[in-house]
């Protein structure tokens, strides 16, 4: 299935930025990415041959529905790591030029099997070169009520020749486990004037002991 929705991501018309988080999409325009997180132990001598301990395999897609409601899919992992289909619906709180911009975010789906609430939080603030946003979620299982919660905190700046430079701080809680937090720093590179590819890595800071590769397409449309 990611194989086939990679092949249509590479049709997709004009590309030019990351998710919008908190800034809310245009009526009519969207944007789609497609990505693969492989893992495995810092510590090399736990490692038992060199295939990745762990994948994270995602699709993404958002569209604006109206110049403030979004609609979009998230699908791929969740914070535990279990597998996620996730349909959501995204409203401005604070839209203004100066200040940071702020919006509401509210998912239904499912993980693992179970069904899940997911609301969320974006907040972002638009830089000279750049732009700095904090993106939060509550993956609420209906079921049992248990909760697992995400935080990640990116800095993004744009570079010469249509290149940006991400610097992500990724967190958070699983039930039942101690908080993590990782580094994922990436670059994103354009491939031609429809498509562009994102290659970076991840190192465990706490609660996580694994490091890692991560490679994605973007495309707006």
């Amino acid at each position: 299935m990611l194989t086939r929705l990679l092949l249509c991501l590479c049709l997709i018309a004009l590309v030019s930025q990351a998710k919008a988080g908190a800034w809310p999409r245009q009526k009519g325009s969207g944007f789609a990415s497609v990505s693969v997180q492989l893992s495995w132990p810092q510590n090399i001598q736990h490692w038992i041959d060199t295939q990745p301990t762990d994948q994270y395999r995602t699709a993404y897609l958002e569209y604006g529905l109206t110049d403030k409601l979004t609609i979009g899919l998230d699908i791929g992992n969740s914070v535990s790591g279990a597998s996620k289909s996730i349909a959501f619906l995204q409203y401005p709180i604070r839209n203004r030029e100066k200040g940071p911009k702020i919006a509401f975010q509210l998912g239904i789906g499912q993980i693992s099997g179970e069904r899940v609430v997911r609301p969320g939080l974006s907040l972002g603030w638009g830089l000279k070169k750049g732009w700095l946003s904090m993106d939060s979620f509550m993956e609420t299982r209906t079921g049992d009520g248990v909760s697992d919660y995400k935080l990640d905190i990116t800095w993004g700046r744009n570079l010469a020749r249509d290149r940006k430079l991400l610097l992500q701080l990724q967190t958070g809680i699983q039930h039942g486990d101690p908080a993590f937090a990782r580094f994922a720093p990436s670059l994103v590179t354009p491939l031609g004037k429809r498509l562009k590819m994102e290659t970076g890595a991840t190192w465990g800071l706490t609660g996580d002991s694994s490091m890692g590769v991560k490679f994605g397409l973007w495309t707006d449309f």
